[in-house]
């Protein structure tokens, strides 16, 4: 018998990231509020990290705004960023790091796993590093397994590949 299987993984667009973070550098630079500011947003691709610097904390509030808007709007997940407590920078300026979280880590992959069993569904799962493998004899189990996951409101994004 064929044994039919799906990965559920937790994944970012970078390119999406940067383009949504290009779109919110031009809003900043044409914003009338942000005029004669040293407030910026610069994206680091390979620390998969963004950087918020502005002058006060209603500045930094709307550049946090303007960044969430533009990934959201790009389609981008905001459950996929950590942003860390703003953080006094130089010359009294407010720095705040935004982590972007690739992967499932083991507590929301066992947490994941747990759903699953809860859900009743004759499945087996497998943890494969960042990614949760799915699998099963019926077809069926695996979609009424995926509309389930697609219903809840977890914590992280999940995304649904190599469906065979």
């Amino acid at each position: 018998m064929a044994n039919f299987s799906f990965e559920i993984t937790s994944e970012v667009d970078l390119q999406e990231v940067d383009n949504a973070v290009n779109q919110a550098v031009k809003e900043l630079n044409q914003r009338y509020d942000f005029k004669n500011s040293k407030a910026s947003i610069v994206f680091d691709r390979q620390e998969k990290k963004i950087t918020l610097i502005a002058d006060d904390d209603f500045k930094l509030r709307a550049l946090t705004d303007i960044l969430t808007l533009r990934l959201a709007k790009r389609g981008v997940s905001i459950k996929s960023f950590k942003f860390d407590e703003p953080q006094k920078a130089f010359e009294g300026y407010l720095r705040q790091e935004v982590t972007i979280c690739m992967g499932i880590d083991k507590e929301h992959a066992k947490e994941l796993i747990g759903i699953i069993k809860v859900f009743g569904a004759k499945v087996q799962t497998q943890i494969e590093g960042d990614k949760i493998k799915v699998s099963s004899v019926k077809k069926d189990e695996l979609q009424s397994v995926i509309m389930h996951l697609r219903g809840l409101n977890f914590s992280i994004p999940l995304g649904f590949g190599n469906y065979r």
